[in-house]
């Protein structure tokens, strides 16, 4: 799953999603995130939250922020990726990071957040970039480790009770932020 293949990036076109992406990229996030379609991929959260991951308020929202862009990732005319950019300051958050999930682990990911450290660098001059991630995440915390991001210990709670976020399915879930420097 860690190796990637050498035609990840072959025919991917970078672009900044806009309000006709809106529903399409809900659908992305949701299948690689919730439900049965998740559990083709590796990044279900299925099993630690049901209902919803986003909704189409929020996705329009990171669209229409002045400090944000959500990056769209298309192959043969098909969306099969996306990920938010937000400049904050010296950092860029990096989150709404979502590939199709029948094309989960062939290297996609790698190339893709590549891109988007390279874009927070040369367009906002960030020198960090900041992700939360549900800290009983470890297979995924432990592929961000392995792509330089390092664990802070910082966390912030879980917004139980807010069903736009999901439902979740145990009483431990927190976020923790990761942090990589981007040289």
């Amino acid at each position: 799953m860690d190796t990637a293949a050498p035609d990840a990036s072959a025919g991917l076109v970078f672009r900044e999603a806009t309000d006709a992406d809106v529903d399409t990229l809900v659908a992305l996030i949701e299948s690689a995130y919730r439900g049965d379609s998740s559990r083709a991929g590796w990044t279900t959260e299925a099993d630690i939250l049901e209902g919803q991951r986003t909704d189409p308020e929020g996705v329009l929202a990171v669209i229409k922020s002045s400090d944000s862009r959500l990056l769209t990732v298309v192959r043969d005319g098909r969306v099969v990726a996306c990920c938010q950019l937000e400049h904050r300051g010296t950092h860029a958050y990096f989150g709404m990071f979502a590939v199709s999930p029948a094309l989960q682990g062939a290297g996609l990911g790698k190339v893709i957040i590549a891109e988007a450290e390279r874009q927070a660098r040369e367009t906002w001059g960030a020198t960090e970039m900041h992700m939360t991630v549900i800290s009983v995440r470890d297979d995924l915390i432990a592929w961000y480790e392995r792509r330089g991001y390092r664990r802070t210990g910082r966390m912030t709670p879980f917004p139980y009770g807010d069903e736009r976020f999901g439902i979740p399915q145990r009483a431990d879930l927190q976020f923790e932020l990761l942090v990589k420097a981007l040289a």
